[in-house]
């Protein structure tokens, strides 16, 4: 017991229950279906590293000391309007995915430093505002989307000619440009390196960058902003570059996270997505003033693991040889009792963790 209690301190409650919980999983696809075990595998490191991207675009903000950035989707829909705006301009492949990073992270850094400066005027309620600055963005995006002027016919309504669809297929623009640059066979699925190495070198650049000088003095504003004003850091510029950087991350994510996902999704599917991105933090050990890199990758690969793999596993073993309308939709119900499930969980734990 002595030695659970210390393997608990040093793992943290949070982490150790959903290993447990992954391994329970992992035992069950092996024994109990016929599922394979490689594609499972290849999966897991897939979405972790398709969301890897959106969670690492956190820390900044937390560092800054403006806590947990939910206006996440602020940066998303600057993300989303830079891959639109150069899909249809007609750039295809390689070129449009990166030149899509350059413009929406563009766009996210200028919508960042008016978010920085709105979050300077609410101190205390930074993150309840961020709920409300991201659902705004959300519903002022979806109108863009209607009346923006376009040339390509691709993304556009069949039925009237004007306004962008919901889904834009990436087929012939920048599908999988990250995911099958240099890929590994594994068994039947396939590892992404690419896609591994550019959320790796990510959260390399920010690692370098929290250790030179403004990155410092970034983390010390946000751990006390009194000692830092004392010793001649200006603690509202340093929360200005944690947001510019956030809202810069996430526009940045959302483009990675599309060309792996294969799709360009507009209108309403960026509202909840910081809710599920704030919960890996946590449960990588983060809280609402700390959080690091390594925080990052464990709690981005444990959250995604799970859902990548109760999903399939649930599917086999209760759908399976059903026709049911009912029981095909229990995939479903799984995802959000699982999802919202472990986002409760670890934001109930935010400062355990």
């Amino acid at each position: 017991m002595s030695a659970l209690r210390d393997l608990a301190v040093k793992v943290g409650w949070t982490r150790l229950v959903l290993i447990g919980f992954l391994a329970l999983l992992w035992l069950g696809a092996a024994t109990s279906t016929e599922l394979d075990l490689t594609v499972l595998f290849t999966d897991c490191l897939t979405r972790a590293a398709m969301n890897g991207v959106l969670v690492l675009a956190l820390v900044p903000a937390v560092r800054a000391g403006v806590g947990l950035n939910f206006g996440l989707p602020l940066g998303i829909v600057c993300g989303l309007l830079g891959s639109v705006i150069l899909m249809d301009a007609g750039l295809r492949g390689p070129a449009c995915f990166w030149a899509s990073i350059a413009f929406g992270g563009a766009l996210g850094a200028i919508a960042g430093f008016f978010y920085a400066r709105l979050l300077e005027r609410v101190k205390g309620d930074e993150m309840m505002v961020g709920i409300y600055v991201g659902f705004s963005a959300v519903a002022g995006a979806s109108i863009l989307w209607l009346l923006l002027p376009t040339h390509n016919p691709e993304p556009i309504w069949p039925l009237g000619g004007k306004g962008l669809r919901n889904t834009l297929v990436l087929d012939g623009y920048f599908k999988h440009v990250l995911d099958g640059f240099a890929a590994v066979p594994f068994g039947r699925g396939t590892i992404p390196t690419g896609l591994l190495l550019f959320w790796g070198l990510l959260c390399w650049v920010l690692a370098v960058f929290l250790r030179t000088r403004l990155g410092l003095g970034l983390s010390a504003a946000g751990a006390n902003p009194r000692f830092a004003e004392s010793s001649g850091i200006d603690v509202r510029r340093m929360r200005t570059v944690g947001v510019v950087l956030s809202t810069t991350l996430a526009a940045v994510g959302i483009v990675v996270f599309s060309q792996s996902y294969g799709f360009v999704q507009l209108y309403k599917a960026p509202l909840l997505m910081a809710f599920p991105t704030v919960a890996a933090l946590l449960i990588g050990g983060a809280s609402v003033r700390v959080a690091t890199i390594q925080h990052v990758v464990v709690g981005t690969l444990l959250f995604q693991s799970v859902l990548t793999t109760s999903l399939p596993l649930v599917n086999e073993l209760v759908v399976k040889g059903e026709q049911s309308s009912e029981l095909s939709n229990i995939p479903e119900i799984a995802r959000l009792i699982i999802s919202n499930g472990i986002i409760l969980y670890a934001l109930t734990r935010k400062e355990q963790a």
